[in-house]
């Protein structure tokens, strides 16, 4: 649950498809929800709400990291989790 107000996709046109754009840049492997991140069933993580009074910023900052995902990059999948866990410890990030 974020501290900030938020505003679910189906009530914004214009964040809905921020979401799924920024979404269909992602690999497959990362389609799935991880159910820990997922408050209720079909909603977005906390962390992605979190963007939601600012879809621009919101496709923006999700479709960078789609893009850095991509599989055609020369970094595997364990190696994006290496980085992205040793970036999270660095900076005392519990997420």
């Amino acid at each position: 649950m974020t501290w900030i107000k938020t505003i679910r996709p189906e009530d914004d046109p214009k964040l809905l498809e921020a979401m799924e754009f920024s979404r269909r840049l992602y690999p497959m492997e990362y389609a799935t929800p991880v159910p820990e991140l997922v408050e209720k069933e079909g909603e977005a993580a906390a962390i992605v709400r979190s963007h939601s009074l600012m879809p621009d910023v919101l496709k923006h900052a999700f479709s960078t990291f789609g893009a850095l995902m991509n599989p055609e990059l020369p970094l595997s999948r364990r190696q994006h989790e290496m980085i992205a866990a040793t970036v999270s410890s660095i900076n005392d990030c519990f997420y």
